[in-house]
């Protein structure tokens, strides 16, 4: 009976013991997924939502609190005008607890297939400096400092240079109504492939319209994914473009997914910027290349790979 009661104990405790193991076996292969601390990014990248959804679950505040435990310090939301009062205050409280700088959301409505402010027509303009307005209580409201704007597609009966004024002057006109708020609207150039028929498409051509708006609302969104397909020369057009640039955003190409998947070397790239002494947001605006949790680390690697200079 003793022997048998021994047996019996024996065998529940290392039941008891293998189940820890299994545990703490689980346990080891979650942190084995993410980082046991946060990174210290040399530059503030920007996520966004969706990207970390594997880890964080799909709830808005759970994936902000994923985006600072990894040691981002930015986050952008290209959709944030269209999200309720309600979750624009939560997540504005959560990124101001987590240290997290909120980035660009658009601004306006956006004219993919007809022309807008390269028309020159007033109604259109109006309608854009109107959301102009509305968009600068939700920057306010989430502490957003950039506000993305796209002029939309060329009016193909008006001569370029008649459209480009048209730009200029709807430009103008909307940055009198951001300057007084300290909030800068930067214009973003697309790429022919993705975005076919738009007005602006290249960095050299945004330089020009901004120092004609010559105003400190109206900068320039470098998108090095678009501009690697519309011009190269990325580098060079940064250094060429520099003080009218107050934003970048990131993706590789070819497939649009996080760096190191593709042809542009981003290492160079974020080097050359940290050495510049940028200390603005670079919005991630990119999938990801691997689905779940997998993809999701693979995202995490690949930023520490190439912000490792």
């Amino acid at each position: 009976m003793q022997r048998r009661s021994f047996i019996k104990k024996g065998t529940a405790a290392f039941s008891i013991f293998s189940l820890g193991l299994g545990n703490l076996s689980a346990f080891a292969n979650s942190f084995s997924e993410v980082p046991l601390k946060p990174h210290d990014f040399k530059l503030h990248f920007a996520p966004h939502l969706g990207m970390f959804k594997n880890h964080a679950g799909k709830d808005a505040i759970a994936q902000l609190n994923f985006i600072a435990d990894q040691g981002f310090t930015a986050f952008e939301d290209n959709n944030m005008k269209n999200r309720s009062l309600e979750v624009q205050i939560e997540m504005a409280k959560t990124m101001e607890q987590r240290g997290l700088r909120m980035g660009v959301f658009v601004a306006h409505k956006i004219y993919w297939k007809e022309p807008s402010l390269t028309s020159g027509n007033l109604e259109k303009r109006n309608e854009f400096l109107e959301e102009i307005k509305s968009s600068v209580a939700v920057a306010k409201r989430v502490k957003a400092k950039w506000i993305t704007v796209v002029p939309g597609c060329v009016d193909a009966k008006q001569d370029l240079n008649y459209q480009t004024a048209h730009v200029i002057e709807s430009l103008k006109q909307a940055s009198k109504i951001l300057e007084p708020h300290n909030i800068t609207m930067v214009l973003e150039p697309l790429n022919f492939l993705n975005h076919p028929n738009q007005f602006l498409t290249e960095s050299p051509q945004a330089y020009q319209i901004c120092k004609a708006v010559n105003s400190p609302s109206c900068k320039i969104l470098f998108d090095i994914y678009h501009q690697q397909i519309q011009e190269g020369n990325i580098i060079n057009n940064i250094e060429k473009c520099w003080d009218e640039i107050a934003y970048f955003q990131i993706g590789d190409n070819p497939g649009r997914k996080e760096p190191t998947t593709g042809e542009i070397n981003y290492q160079n790239i974020f080097k050359h910027i940290y050495k510049k002494g940028y200390t603005g947001i670079l919005g991630m605006e990119h999938g990801n290349s691997i689905a779940g949790k997998e993809g999701e680390t693979a995202v995490l690697n690949a930023y520490k790979k190439t912000s490792a200079f």
